[in-house]
């Protein structure tokens, strides 16, 4: 089965971490940038961060930059969103999405075109509150 599988989420003060994982079965993550997407209740869903197949591009929203931090593990076929620094406004559902490499001309269009994605996960929720 093709899947992507998001865990990490829960509750966090704000000021405190969480590492959030996207583990890929049934297909190689090698060969797929990396997007990592949250979505707010009565808000749009909307890019966070995105990775490279190669893990050698990295994007970043403006929201997030200096506190969250991509990453992956192609022999692990896992992909990772370090998070520090939370605050209340990080709360959401995050999911992880793949795009073949070939598909989108740049990283920042796989943080922009999620209607582009081929595989989504289910979700983890993230709730930032003291």
């Amino acid at each position: 089965q093709l899947q992507l599988v998001e865990s990490g989420g829960g509750l966090a003060q704000p000021g405190g971490s969480l590492r959030l994982s996207c583990a890929a079965s049934g297909f190689t993550l090698e060969y797929y940038d990396i997007g990592w997407f949250r979505q707010a209740p009565g808000k749009e869903r909307e890019g966070v961060s995105c990775i490279s197949h190669s893990g050698g591009t990295e994007v970043y929203a403006d929201s997030v930059k200096g506190r969250f931090t991509i990453s992956r593990d192609n022999a692990k076929n896992t992909a990772y969103l370090q998070m520090n620094s939370l605050k209340s406004e990080d709360s959401g559902v995050y999911y992880c999405a793949a795009v073949h490499r070939l598909r989108l001309p740049t990283v920042q269009a796989v943080c922009v075109k999620d209607n582009a994605m081929d595989y989504w996960g289910k979700g983890t929720l993230v709730t930032v509150s003291s």
